[in-house]
């Protein structure tokens, strides 16, 4: 049997606006065009992976609308197992997105579906969720859905959990129950009240992490690449990447955290900081294509070095 990801997480419909700018509060700008794709970050980061060639699977909840349903093809387009809960009279999690011309992005998300996750629909998949090789799971579901899937896994592999969106009140349990744990640099100011601003702040802010119970933590820095620390080793690791001009910025999170699961599960050989490396580059690649699933790379577009 193959390795295998699962993503325990969210599935969101995309509405995005294309502006020069992103707009001020109380201003009103006239953007360029407008979108209507699909996302969330549980599904994001199992698409990314599975378009490197993961055998995948997602445990999730949508609406009963056409969004929904149009979603179900897309995980059969890309060999996703889906355990999707339908949720009779309710909408599917939307997102609102602007995206500037520089490819800086603000997004307001509204659960939905995603908000009625229940964990008998989690104990359902309970068998797939152990057999996983890596379980990636994020805060855009119920805390407590979260915490039951992690339980259920602990102990049979490898659990990423991506801090997103950031909420102060992070459950204690949670830091003992994932091995893992990646957040962004705006994430990192919210959790930890540390503002980023130098190398002895990203130091501090992580220690407050691990701190907390962390087993190794992962800061993403956008177009600075990634650091990362661990209970074993506390002092600062930074990987660097290529400088681009992107486009869209919009899922590069989700880029990076399913190529991350992708060399953990895959290569599991190659050190932390080498998969690290390999899944900034990943990343780097996807902001220079508008959108979130169509901006992730394949692995035939990829160079095969990536994956030696």
């Amino acid at each position: 049997m193959p390795s295998k990801i699962v993503s325990v997480g969210s599935c969101m419909i995309d509405f995005t606006c294309f502006s020069p700018h992103l707009p001020k509060s109380g201003e009103t700008i006239i953007g360029n065009r407008y979108e209507i794709k699909y996302g969330g970050k549980g599904a994001n980061q199992c698409i990314a992976a599975s378009k490197l060639g993961a055998a995948t699977a997602i445990v999730a909840s949508l609406g009963s609308d056409i969004y929904g349903q149009e979603y179900l093809k897309i995980f059969k387009e890309n060999n996703i197992d889906a355990y999707v809960q339908i949720q009779p009279n309710h909408h599917s999690g939307i997102a609102h997105i602007t995206v500037a011309e520089n490819g800086e992005n603000s997004i307001v998300i509204v659960l939905g579906s995603n908000a009625l996750m229940t964990i008998n629909h989690v104990d359902s998949a309970a068998n797939e969720i152990k057999n996983a090789a890596v379980l990636l799971c994020q805060f855009e579901i119920p805390l407590e859905i979260t915490l039951h899937a992690l339980k259920i896994f602990k102990g049979h592999g490898l659990s990423i959990v991506n801090g997103a969106p950031a909420t102060k009140d992070v459950h204690p349990d949670l830091w003992k129950l994932c091995d893992i744990f990646c957040v962004n640099e705006t994430e990192t100011e919210v959790i930890t009240g540390v503002q980023l601003q130098g190398s002895s702040s990203i130091q501090q802010a992580i220690v407050k992490l691990l701190d907390k119970g962390c087993n190794t933590v992962i800061i993403t820095l956008g177009e600075q690449g990634a650091v990362y620390a661990s209970q074993e080793d506390r002092t600062i690791k930074k990987v660097g990447t290529t400088r681009v001009q992107p486009v869209d910025t919009t899922g590069a999170g989700d880029a990076f955290l399913g190529a991350f699961a992708y060399f953990k599960a895959y290569h599991p050989t190659l050190s932390m900081g080498e998969c690290v490396r390999r899944a900034c580059v990943v990343a780097t690649e996807s902001v220079l294509k508008f959108g979130t699933h169509a901006s992730f790379p394949n692995r035939s577009s990829l160079s095969p070095d990536l994956f030696a």
